[in-house]
């Protein structure tokens, strides 16, 4: 058998370093066990464990003191954090400290060597994260549906057409009106971007097309509009169904001749600007209910860019997540991470209704909150769970567990994971029925005295354990 991996653990608890030493065993680690910092830090120059769990309140030096130094001369050693006193403070110092995991005493046996596989699993050495990408490779996809909205930004950019962008919100519209910008004669131009929901109805006619100074209260100067910013280049209109009836008549007579005055101006302004406009509602239902004018529409819509969601190329999803979580460790100046390829499966399998723009919030804050250097299943939140097939999640899990155990040299893998099993679906069962052995018993496909059995059998496991 493989040497087992060796975990130390630094608590003046002698009834803690006990109890977690044998669960740790149990686990299949070789543990060894100090009263004090002090102690661990001398036994260092004997070598170097694989995971260290400290206690933060220790006599002499502090267990937070002790994870400094873990960070400053072993840097690749994850140190797992606990402590019968939580507070945010204690627990953002140690984060801060580069602690793997915080654990708030008193904590579940299971979880905790559980953070030891983990982080003796992301403790391995990882070849070398990729240089972030550059930062205005913006559109990313390779499913069927974005290389044909890249052949449509290919085939419009150079013209002079208006375009129409359709899409849910979170789709990446501006990207796309970006791109087309800065794909067209007009690249060297202003891209200038209003989005019409964001500004109040009365403010709406002032912000595209200016005012002069007096021309309502509170306007004491002269003010260029989106129009006169843009000109030469691209105005992109986010929101276009939010436009106000009355105003989409004056809009439409500048579409048509170019022309305009400033609120409250008597000088005839022209600007030569090309407009592109995005909606993630339904223009024609617009148009047939009278909110929308079918001439603005037919200005707007000469060529019209669908933008799929996210849940319609999911198979773009883990490339997007990478190239998210690189970029905001490149952002943030934090050590990069990466996917496990479980976490990658989930999050194709997600629904994400926010679209891409939820997939990098969730990519940003996985970067920050991530305990360790690989994120896996577990990190993510419930929003990221997969709903298309819950079974391809578990199984993916499944798969990264035994992988990673037999890569460590683990044996006796189905006895394991068959007694978690059990543990899970009869307590799953049991809470559900409220405790009654022959429904859950039923619900499982099983006798009741085999259920009972099973049950008596698990209770002898947990507490087959020596007295301290």
């Amino acid at each position: 058998m493989a040497d087992l991996p060796t975990v130390w653990i630094a608590d003046d608890d002698r009834a803690i370093r006990f109890v977690l030493g044998e669960a740790l065993r149990d686990g299949g680690f070789t543990v060894r066990a100090f009263e004090q910092a002090d102690a661990l830090l001398a036994a260092l120059e004997e070598g170097v464990p694989l995971v260290v769990f400290t206690d933060v309140r220790m006599p002499g030096l502090s267990g937070l003191k002790l994870l400094e130094r873990l960070h400053t001369d072993h840097a690749e050693l994850p140190v797992i954090v606990m402590s019968a006193y939580t507070d945010v403070a204690s627990t953002a110092a140690a984060y801060r400290l580069g602690a793997f995991d915080y654990l708030p005493k008193p904590f579940d046996l299971d979880q905790a060597v559980e953070a030891a596989r983990r982080a003796l699993a992301q403790a391995a050495p990882k070849a070398p994260a990729p240089p972030p990408p550059a930062h205005d490779v913006d559109l990313i996809g390779r499913s069927a549906a974005m290389r044909e909205v890249f052949r449509a930004i290919g085939r419009v950019a150079a013209t002079q057409l208006n375009v129409l962008i359709t899409g849910e919100t979170g789709t990446g519209k501006e990207l796309v009106a970006r791109a087309l910008h800065r794909h067209s004669l007009r690249a060297n131009g202003p891209f200038i971007a209003l989005n019409t929901a964001a500004i109040p109805s009365e403010l709406l006619e002032s912000e595209l097309f200016g005012h002069e100074a007096g021309a309502f209260t509170g306007a004491n100067r002269r003010h260029a509009g989106r129009f006169e910013q843009a000109d030469g280049g691209t105005l992109f209109l986010d929101e276009i169904g939010d436009m106000p009836p009355l105003l989409q008549t004056r809009f439409l007579r500048v579409l048509a001749e170019g022309e305009f005055y400033r609120v409250g101006g008597r000088e005839l302004m022209r600007a030569d600007v090309r407009i592109v406009a995005a909606t993630h509602q339904d223009l024609e239902a617009k148009l047939q209910r009278g909110e929308f004018r079918a001439d603005l529409l037919h200005r707007l819509d000469v060529v019209r860019i669908h933008l799929p969601s996210l849940r319609e190329r999911r198979e773009d999803a883990p490339l997007l997540a990478e190239h998210f979580l690189q970029r905001a460790a490149h952002e943030m100046k934090l050590e990069p991470k990466r996917f496990s390829p479980a976490a990658l499966g989930a999050l194709r399998d997600a629904t994400w209704p926010g679209n891409v723009r939820q997939l990098e919030n969730l990519c940003r804050r996985l970067a920050v909150m991530a305990p360790g250097r690989e994120i896996v299943v577990s990190d993510l939140p419930s929003a990221a769970a997969p709903t298309r097939s819950s079974e391809a999640a578990w199984t993916d899990a499944l798969r990264e567990w035994a992988e990673r155990e037999l890569a460590d040299g683990r044996e006796a893998l189905y006895a394991r994971a068959e007694k978690d099993l059990e543990r899970v679906l009869f307590g799953v069962a049991l809470a559900h029925h409220a405790g009654h052995r022959q429904h859950a018993a039923s619900t499982l496909g099983l006798g009741r005295n085999t259920l009972t059995r099973k049950l008596g059998s698990s209770r002898k496991r947990q507490t087959k354990k020596p007295k301290a």
